[in-house]
């Protein structure tokens, strides 16, 4: 019985572990040719493996697949081109790439330096930049093509720690809105996963990180709703699961899915809301400052909590005033 991707081409970057790993696979078993792209690096970004993209292709290989492996650095427009060829001469077409490939240099936003900010952005932000550009040219020609981004709750919500993460995977969930109405017209579509699972990336944060960061009342971010949120133990966390989802979005059924943010985690699936005003106030006229210290806490803000407010120690002016009015 033929797969639900039967003879596509698919290009994943970030394929040689976790998510991408778990993509490819299952795009391969589902018909598909592959190319994994995945330089080797370290969770950091440093040092270069060719072993993991080329351990992906003999996995595939030896079920029956077809695929083949790239090394290329991604946050460049050249490793982004290397990977579009790569699909064209070795398979003759390009049909859906995927964009995974990632790195975290998390710091606090006081001690990050400019080398982390642009080392997490190049890879995230210009990475998919590098990857979209070359494909949109193919598929804009062919009237057909899919194109999947991976954004994260870092940056959709937020968490302590990410400014260059966040802003970069903010980024992309812009983009992904943005070329699904540049490319919409032509028959491609542009959507965006953001995943929750275990892999080599969330490992890097110790429980002794999260647990300070509760204990100074700082939120970390969570998109994942439905029954798996009640569940402490959150079982389903195998980056295996984030597979089908996305790749349900390569599929010729989904053709009018366009501009969308999925977060999938284990058996959840849920499709994410695009910013729009949740309260307004209004009048007809300019507001005053005076008139906003009024309305804003009692009504724009009523009940809206700060993710990480400041010490109890600490004496914040207008504190006092607020707490009384």
């Amino acid at each position: 019985m033929p797969g639900q991707l039967e003879g596509k081409v698919i290009a994943i970057t970030g394929a040689g572990r976790g998510i991408g790993r778990g993509i490819a696979l299952l795009a391969a078993r589902e018909g598909a040719k592959v190319v994994v792209n995945d330089a080797g690096v370290n969770v950091d970004g440093t040092g270069a493996d060719a072993g993991p993209a080329e351990e992906v292709v003999r996995e595939i290989k030896g079920e029956g697949g077809q695929a083949v492996a790239n090394m290329a650095n991604i946050a460049t427009m050249a490793g982004g081109e290397s990977v579009i060829k790569t699909a064209l001469d070795t398979f003759g077409r390009l049909d859906c790439i995927i964009n995974v490939a990632g790195i975290l240099r998390d710091r606090m936003i006081f001690n990050m330096t400019e080398e982390e900010w642009d080392a997490v952005i190049a890879v995230h932000l210009k990475g998919h930049f590098a990857m979209i550009k070359p494909a949109s040219i193919i598929f804009r020609q062919q009237r057909y093509g899919r194109i999947i981004n991976f954004t994260s709750v870092s940056g959709l919500v937020g968490n302590a720690g990410q400014a260059n993460y966040g802003a970069a995977k903010a980024g992309i969930a812009g983009l992904t809105r943005v070329v699904a109405r540049d490319l919409g017209r032509y028959g491609v579509t542009c959507n965006a996963i953001s995943p929750g699972a275990q892999t080599r990336m969330t490992a890097t944060v110790s429980d002794d990180a999260r647990q300070r960061r509760a204990a100074a009342g700082i939120q970390t971010g969570s998109m994942i709703t439905g029954p798996q949120q009640q569940n402490p133990a959150l079982t389903m966390r195998d980056p295996e699961y984030v597979a089908p989802m996305t790749l349900y979005l390569a599929t010729d059924q989904a053709w009018n899915i366009n501009g969308q943010i999925f977060a999938v985690s284990g058996g959840t699936v849920s499709l994410l809301y695009h910013p729009t005003p949740f309260r307004t106030i209004w009048k007809p006229g300019m507001w005053t400052i005076e008139e906003l210290s009024t309305f804003v806490p009692t009504q724009l803000m009523q009940g809206i909590q700060n993710p990480a407010p400041p010490a109890p120690d600490l004496n914040i002016p207008g504190r006092a005033a607020t707490a009384t009015a």
